[in-house]
């Protein structure tokens, strides 16, 4: 069992450099949407939705790729080698055209050069960083990578509440701060203090860089797009399910609300970070665990036994937001205006919570080098976000993007699971798993719904179900305990 302790160890300390340095990153909600109007925080979400997307492109799956030949091949280091000068490659090929052509992109995205200009690079320091946090994590040593993870959002985040809050005020008595200071230029300043903060991090990974031999195996490299070039496909579907809607409300909406209402969704779809913050800081401990168990004794047991803990925590993270919902809203969401849209909050949770059951269900496509099977769910789930967007934005705007979201990864959930029984049983105990959904859902909903901003009640609901998952899984917990 002490697999189990090792796993629990990275993830924690993967937690710690995913999830605490984003909740620090969440002081910039309310910095936001406190300095930000409506609009120009619709402003923002759209040019971060092409981002997300690109950041995607960049990737083409190689981190996937990255660890499993990293732990399939004998000489590691020309795995090492290889990704490195594929992302190297790849990125300065990117640069070239988008500058080439900047002025199409412009035209397309309607984003402004100024802010293009800063993307392009933006994206291009964070490709570059992607396979030396890999190697951190192939290699067993969270510590530094949570430093530096911590370190790029505490340098973001300084920066973000120094442009936003107090350049203004120092431009006014100063010659220098004068020099820097834009009016009207808040959403430039985001990713100004964005591009520096990624420069940063790639400053701190340069040892990683200085040890890189040039060196390339094109058989190897052959081998390993050939099972990242699904995990790309797979991606792009992701961010298309995790960013269309936004695109879709901008371009579907009559112009004059389309800014102001893809704020107010974005704005509060930032409630349902919770829940993507444990999903997230959990893959990225369970990722590794999962290629190198893959080849153990009894790795199924193991993979069925961590799916059913990833469901009774994020159900119970799922009901106690919810429960909280208000609070929260008041603590991130200063703006009343933004507060319209708080109806989305559960059906993002639990949209989110989907995809991280998804997360967990999809090892078996993985460690069976069946990735395109990964691509095949993820295109589906983005055909129903596309078509669902499409189908019920003109007519319940935003309420109809988050329904997209929530039967997209449903959809890529329920698949998933039933494919990978097929190819690579797995014995989860769906039974109990579906039972503990089933009362989370059931009592935030009554909590939401009909005993909204009522704690004793909210509370109460909280109690009662961590109680019966205690009793109902106690044996399993005390002897995980003991063995470790």
């Amino acid at each position: 069992m002490s697999i189990y302790k090792k796993l629990f160890q990275n993830t924690f300390i993967y937690g710690v450099a995913t999830v605490i340095p984003r909740m620090l990153s969440v002081i910039l909600v309310p910095l936001y949407t406190g300095v930000l109007e409506n609009t120009s925080f619709g402003d923002y979400s759209i040019i971060f939705s092409y981002f997300v997307i690109f950041n995607v492109i960049l990737a083409y799956g190689m981190e996937t790729a990255f660890f499993r030949f990293y732990n399939k091949e004998k000489d590691k280091s020309q795995v090492v080698y290889t990704s490195t000068w594929s992302i190297i490659t790849t990125t300065l090929v990117f640069v070239i055209l988008a500058y080439l052509s900047i002025s199409e992109i412009q035209s397309f995205t309607r984003i402004s050069t100024q802010n293009l200009k800063l993307i392009i690079w933006i994206l291009a320091l964070d490709a570059l960083a992607i396979i030396p946090f890999s190697w951190l994590r192939a290699n067993s040593k969270p510590v530094k990578f949570a430093i530096i993870k911590t370190l790029n959002v505490a340098i973001n985040l300084g920066l973000n509440v120094f442009f936003l809050l107090y350049l203004k005020d120092l431009a006014e008595s100063s010659d220098f701060f004068k020099s820097i200071y834009i009016p009207n230029f808040e959403v430039s300043y985001i990713f100004i203090s964005l591009i520096i903060a990624s420069a940063i991090t790639l400053l701190l990974l340069i040892p990683f860089y200085s040890k890189i031999q040039f060196q390339f195996d094109w058989k190897l490299w052959k081998s390993m797009m050939k099972y990242a070039l699904p995990v790309l496909v797979a991606g792009v579907a992701f961010s298309i399910n995790e960013v269309i809607d936004r695109l879709f409300l901008e371009r579907m909406l009559p112009e004059n609300i389309a800014k102001e209402q893809v704020g107010i969704y974005s704005a509060c779809y930032k409630l349902g970070m919770f829940m993507t913050l444990f999903a997230t800081a959990f893959r990225l401990g369970i990722e590794p665990f999962f290629f190198s168990h893959a080849s153990s004794k009894n790795p199924k047991t193991a993979y069925a036994m961590i799916t059913k803990y990833f469901v009774i925590i994020g159900t119970v993270i799922l009901l106690v937001v919810i429960v909280f919902a208000d609070l929260f809203k008041v603590l991130f969401i200063q703006n009343e205006s933004y507060w319209e849209a708080m109806k989305i909050v559960p059906i993002i949770l639990l949209a989110n919570l989907f995809l991280g059951i998804y997360h967990n269900l999809s090892v078996w496509y993985k460690v069976t080098d069946k990735t395109q099977y990964g691509a095949y769910i993820s295109s589906l789930g983005a055909i129903f976000t596309i078509g669902i967007n499409i189908w019920l934005i003109p007519t319940i705007g935003y309420v109809g993007s988050a329904i997209a979201t929530l039967v997209a990864y449903g959809s890529m959930m329920l698949i998933s699971f039933f494919l990978g029984q097929k190819h690579y049983a797995i014995p989860y105990k769906y039974g109990k798993m579906l039972i503990y959904l089933s009362i989370s859902v059931l009592f935030s909903l009554i909590s939401f719904y009909y005993f909204r901003e009522n704690y004793v009640v909210g509370v109460s609901l909280i109690l009662i179900f961590c109680f019966s998952v205690f009793i109902s899984e106690k044996k399993e917990i005390f002897r995980l305990i003991k063995s470790n």
